[in-house]
């Protein structure tokens, strides 16, 4: 079986070869085909996996190519991780929103609506490419925001694309852990989008175990998300946030800690990754031990602005080390290739989950995977605050998929202007032209 990623050249591409190599690996794949368009940043990552190989058990053969056709044909299976524009992108689209008074993220604040437009075309080209030379393979969608970037490319590939996030696998992890059980053990109702979605219910034998947990300090004390938007709050809630959900309830403390720190996250990246890629490049023999090293750094200062200033670098272990995205993807290729059918949150089209979404809406929800695809799981009702923050996300989401496919500058600034974190529709309207004149790939997309 060949697994194609797209963006091979990517810091977490190892992740995935240690989980492909393992003795008990969910899905046997045979060739790894490595894509990228930056020739160097292949090489640096195949000396790493090259060191990892003789550490694993069963690791497969890897190429390395920078043609897409070729990466694409005989694939069973692509992962698309794709950066376009690469840190330097990522750095203006925190930086411009910064500078306009607004929240700085790369994917939940405009930024993710900037990375979104010069992200789409090429997620497309992808798509068509997909479809003409692999028409009956699985692509697994990770670039950001993985939401939107799915339900764009569906229109080219339908059911066969499919999002996928570790934020909620995360969540998730944790609050099994929290209860005392095992994943297998549990039922649970999960909805939202990609990076705005609430754990609602867990249940064992029929009996939810959300609300002891949440009347439980101890149990909280071992959910991140709580720890972030405070115990008072999830129980006001009835459910446990996405922690993305930290910048939409916290905004304005989010902002004042984004522009008051030394360095945005994009910044931070820019700086670890160029050092560690350049390190590699000079010592490609101590490839490893550098991606290690950083890998941990990496981790350790995730959503670092969440935390107070003397907690920034203090990150559980447990949430460290817990695992991410590339063992639910591996499950996902089981399920889907005959192996045990299992459940996990994916972002896939509502099928009437939510009806007050438009149909082909995008949504993250528990499905379970069998060799018949992908099957949504029922969930309770949405409403209320939740639905209303739901249709707002998605109606900008869908704005800024529209502009895209159109090339109109109007709807990306209508997309900008209905964002919650912007206020005002000068402020847009400066947004998007310093997006368009500041940023390569934002200005490719409208040509």
């Amino acid at each position: 079986m060949k697994l194609t990623i797209i963006g091979g050249g990517g810091f977490r591409v190892p992740q995935i070869f240690e989980a492909l190599a393992a003795a008990d690996a969910a899905a046997r794949v045979t060739e790894l085909c490595l894509y990228d368009v930056a020739p160097e940043r292949l090489r640096t990552i195949r000396s790493v996996l090259d060191q990892l190989a003789g550490t694993l058990p069963l690791p497969p053969v890897v190429t390395t190519t920078t043609h897409l056709d070729e990466a694409v044909r005989g694939a069973d299976f692509l992962f698309s991780a794709m950066r376009i524009g690469g840190a330097e992108g990522r750095i203006a689209d925190e930086r411009i929103s910064i500078d306009l008074g607004v929240l700085g993220q790369e994917t939940v604040g405009p930024g993710g609506l900037a990375y979104a437009l010069r992200t789409l075309p090429h997620a497309m080209r992808l798509a068509e490419t997909v479809a003409r030379l692999a028409p009956d393979a699985w692509v697994i969608n990770f670039t950001n925001p993985a939401g939107m970037v799915t339900e764009a490319m569906r229109a080219v590939l339908g059911d066969r694309v499919v999002g996928i996030c570790d934020t909620p696998i995360g969540l998730m992890r944790r609050a099994v852990q929290a209860v005392g059980a095992t994943p297998d053990e549990v039922e649970f109702d999960y909805v939202g989008l990609n990076h705005l979605g609430w754990l609602r219910s867990i249940s064992i034998s029929g009996e939810d175990r959300l609300p002891a947990l949440l009347a439980s300090d101890r149990s909280l004390a071992g959910i991140e998300e709580a720890r972030l938007m405070g115990f008072d709050w999830v129980r006001a809630l009835g459910a446990i946030p996405n922690e993305y959900l930290y910048y939409y309830y916290f905004e304005r403390e989010a902002t004042e800690r984004i522009r008051s720190s030394v360095q945005t996250r994009g910044e931070f990246l820019h700086r670890q990754q160029s050092a560690f890629y350049s390190g590699a490049h000079a010592h490609p023999d101590s490839a490893l031990e550098l991606w290690t090293r950083a890998k941990h750094e990496r981790e350790s200062s995730y959503m670092a602005e969440s935390r107070s200033e003397d907690e920034r670098d203090s990150r559980a272990e447990s949430d460290i080390d817990g695992g991410g995205y590339q063992a639910v993807a591996l499950d996902l290729m089981r399920g889907l290739t005959g192996g045990s059918s299992s459940t996990m949150i994916l972002n896939v089209p509502h099928q009437g989950t939510v009806p007050q979404l438009p149909d082909g809406a995008v949504v993250e929800v528990a499905c379970t995977v069998d060799t018949d695809g992908i099957h949504p799981l029922p969930i309770a009702p949405v409403t209320g605050d939740m639905l209303g923050l739901m249709q707002q996300m998605k109606a900008v989401e869908q704005l800024t998929i529209a502009a895209s496919a159109t090339r109109d500058p109007t709807l990306a600034w209508r997309a900008i202007a209905a964002h919650p974190f912007v206020d005002s529709l000068p402020v847009a309207r400066a947004l998007f032209e310093r997006y368009r004149t500041e940023i390569p790939g934002v200005g490719a997309a409208f040509e």
